[in-house]
């Protein structure tokens, strides 16, 4: 039996998030399918995250257990020429049987866009959320180290979800205007877990602060409330992006053996 561990980069738009629903398409099943073509059995893909409909990825990370021979370089190669050209492997590992790709993830890195710009951007348009209006970037900023912390998010979480507990460790926030982009300003955010609609919320609420709708102060009263309903719209998901998931640095596997070839980056 081996473990394998795979890195994914994903355009989300039409998809209808990663985990395997009984009607449509997702990143899940479409992997899945394609995996169990090669390896010759079926195969359960164990994620990282679960992003949503319309949501990408550059480095979602899963695992999967297989009793298949091939070699890790023509797997990876067979993969990326079946996948659907909005998928693409960038990488594959063998790693030790008990990884698995969600509970061994030190933390999480998601960046969202925000177009911020009078005129739209047909090429950003599924990208980005388009913002028409000028933000007030400093006084964003200025809401940063509420969200860094172990703090309780419940007034972030996702409508009717019936989790435990509502909080999370955040390590990192920054908001800042991209590099080369005009009009462009990235959201991002490092976590050890996330709530479902969590970054969303949080941007949703930032971008009300830039507008001038919402007060620094307010918002400080929104995020103590610990009260959904206080809070203002998720930002919609086009613009939100799962960058990278980081992991403890292990001793290779018995054959340690990795494949980049046919990556993306």
């Amino acid at each position: 039996m081996r473990n394998l561990k795979l890195t994914i980069a994903y355009d989300g738009t039409n998809y209808l998030g990663w985990q395997r629903q009984r009607v449509g398409p997702t990143i899940q099943g479409i992997l899945e399918e394609t995996i169990a073509r090669l390896v010759g059995h079926k195969v359960k893909l164990r994620a990282a995250g679960r992003t949503d409909a319309g949501v990408h990825a550059l480095g979602q990370v899963a695992n999967f257990l297989t009793t298949s021979k091939i070699s890790l370089p023509d797997l990876h190669r067979a993969l990326n020429a079946l996948l659907p050209k909005d998928i693409a492997i960038v990488k594959i590992e063998e790693v030790p049987i008990k990884f698995n790709a969600q509970y061994d993830a030190r933390y999480k890195t998601y960046f969202y866009q925000i177009y911020n710009h009078p005129i739209r951007n047909p090429i950003w348009r599924l990208y980005s959320w388009w913002v028409p209006q000028k933000l007030d970037l400093e006084a964003m900023k200025t809401c940063l180290p509420l969200f860094v912390g172990q703090k309780d998010f419940a007034s972030f979480r996702k409508v009717g979800s019936d989790i435990k507990t509502t909080v999370r460790t955040v390590f990192r926030a920054e908001l800042k205007r991209a590099v080369g982009i005009a009009g462009m300003i990235r959201f991002e955010i490092s976590a050890r877990g996330f709530l479902r609609y969590m970054v969303r919320n949080i941007v949703g609420a930032l971008v009300e602060v830039g507008l001038g709708r919402l007060s620094p102060e307010e918002l400080a009263e929104i995020f103590e409330a610990k009260d959904r309903s206080l809070a203002p719209p998720p930002a919609p998901p086009q613009g939100l992006f799962l960058k990278e998931v980081v992991y403890e640095k292990r001793r290779p596997s018995r054959e340690g053996k990795t494949s980049n070839q046919g990556s993306p980056t």
